[in-house]
């Protein structure tokens, strides 16, 4: 009787040391993840915390919703958050216009041509987007290089606007922007197994055709990645719009700090930047159900 015992007791002895090796373990990669659960603590968790904090504070320090209130109300808060959106689609379209075919040029070359032209499109992650900006506005006023060039050649009798406007933002925009679309799209073309190509071509397809049913929608994932990072990215842009604009084209990003440099209210500022985080959260939630992220983002296919 006591051997039934002791056997039947052997299997819940085994369960217990299990568990508590599978604490000890879970413990031990607790204590090894610590510090940057800490880091991301302290550098995201909090920082965003007291951001919701702030946008209900009123101006008295009450509680209060009156900064969204204010949103929901006011027609400039309206006309800010339409041109910021129109600003974001109209730089990822036109990146997608110049990246898509520069990206498709470079995945044709050989490995040591793709590689030289590749660092003239990584170029601009060198330079400071400040002194980039600057350079653009050199370039597009009304006495720059450009205009000057452009009535030297008769192309047209007086200087072009071509800053302080949407024109020189979305210059700018898309000259900062197009490396982030074109990195993914090149990664998700050079994937692309030549055997397809080969195969659709044996079949009697040609060129036009073995691209737009074979190569094109086996790309998009690589498209849709950098479009997505490119027009999210473009929701908080900052310097470029407040240089090149002129004032004229406000972004979310350029009123939060207009809220905080001339009216000095953290908590409509605070408002702001949580609508902004809510929107861009929101745009992921919805690309997460309608496309496959770890596709899409990965650049399989």
């Amino acid at each position: 009787m006591s051997t039934i015992s002791g056997i039947a007791a052997a299997p819940r002895a085994n369960e217990v040391l299990l568990n508590r090796q599978d604490w000890q373990e879970r413990w031990a990669l607790l204590g090894l993840a610590s510090p940057a659960v800490l880091t991301i603590l302290i550098v995201m968790v909090i920082p965003v915390g007291w951001l919701f904090y702030l946008s209900f504070l009123s101006d008295d320090g009450s509680f209060s919703l009156e900064h969204y209130e204010r949103m929901l109300e006011s027609k400039a808060y309206a006309r800010i958050f339409w041109t910021t959106f129109k600003v974001s689609f109209l730089t990822t379209g036109l990146c997608i216009l110049i990246g898509y075919p520069l990206a498709y040029f470079l995945s044709q070359l050989g490995p040591r041509a793709a590689t030289l032209c590749m660092l003239t499109v990584l170029l601009p992650f060198w330079t400071s987007l400040l002194v980039r900006t600057y350079a653009w506005l050199v370039l597009l006023q009304r006495q720059g290089l450009v205009n000057r060039w452009g009535m030297e050649l008769g192309l047209w009798e007086e200087p072009l606007a071509l800053v302080h406007n949407l024109n020189g933002t979305l210059i700018g925009m898309v000259h900062i922007m197009l490396p982030f679309l074109v990195l993914p799209l090149y990664g998700s073309m050079k994937a692309i197994s030549t055997d397809y190509l080969k195969a659709s071509s044996n079949l009697g397809a040609g060129p036009v055709q073995t691209f737009w049913n074979i190569f094109f929608p086996l790309s998009l994932p690589g498209l849709f990645a950098g479009a997505l990072i490119v027009f999210v990215l473009c929701l908080g842009f900052f310097v470029t719009p407040a240089v090149l604009g002129g004032g004229k084209v406000i972004m979310v990003s350029n009123q939060i700090t207009r809220n905080i440099e001339l009216f000095f209210n953290w908590g409509a500022a605070s408002a702001l930047g949580v609508v902004l985080l809510l929107i861009t959260l929101g745009i992921l939630f919805a690309a997460s159900r309608l496309l496959n992220l770890n596709r899409v983002l990965g650049g399989g296919h």
